[in-house]
């Protein structure tokens, strides 16, 4: 989301909220979200939440056609990025990042981080596969649907765990990583979140 605000170069105030913060079970805080998950975007009196609705939601209300296409077709060739990374690419990386980094050494499960590993790796097989000889998911320019998928790809390559990139969605991850709204928002520290389990 902060991504995409950056990349529409928005003005914007960031209020942390959950986790070790607290405040998502607050009144005012379910009032805007009732399931208390962040992130939550308030735009003036419009209320928005979940990650992928508010990408569509920014692109809409403040980009152009590039970030997500007016054409009812053209746009699906997005939105089924978006709808797959919740459905396939998002619990595979959640399996990897809380098995392996997130669960202390003598709690992890082997098998289980295997197996998280080979579903990540298959969808980087997916996602190289989209990606042909072009440098971004729908083209020559990047869309919603870089964002929704590439935020995952720095701390799977960060984490002390052999994932096998395909060629090619190494040199997306490159062009992703020279972008100032990636690296300000998504190649951010960590490290505290090392084998802490609780949320």
């Amino acid at each position: 989301m902060l991504w995409l605000a950056d990349e529409l170069n928005l003005e914007y105030d960031r209020v942390e909220a959950g986790g070790r913060f607290g405040g998502n079970q607050s009144t005012s805080f379910l009032a805007m979200n009732p399931h208390g998950k962040v992130p939550v975007l308030q735009d003036g009196s419009n209320v928005v939440w979940e990650s992928n609705t508010i990408l569509r939601y920014l692109a809409d209300a403040y980009g152009d056609a590039k970030w997500i296409s007016t054409d009812p077709y053209t746009r699906t060739l997005v939105d089924r990025w978006l709808d797959w990374s919740i459905d396939r690419l998002e619990p595979a990386f959640v399996g990897v990042f809380w098995g392996y980094y997130r669960t202390p050494v003598e709690h992890r499960i082997q098998a289980d981080i295997d197996s998280a590993v080979l579903r990540c790796e298959d969808c980087l097989i997916r996602l190289g596969g989209q990606l042909g000889g072009q440098p971004y998911l729908n083209g020559d320019e990047p869309t919603i649907a870089d964002i929704a998928t590439g935020v995952f790809l720095y701390r799977l390559v960060e984490i002390d765990l052999p994932v096998t990139l395909p060629d090619n969605v190494c040199a997306w991850y490159s062009r992703l990583a020279g972008r100032s709204g990636y690296r300000r928002q998504v190649m951010s520290d960590f490290s505290e979140l090392y084998g802490r389990i609780e949320y």
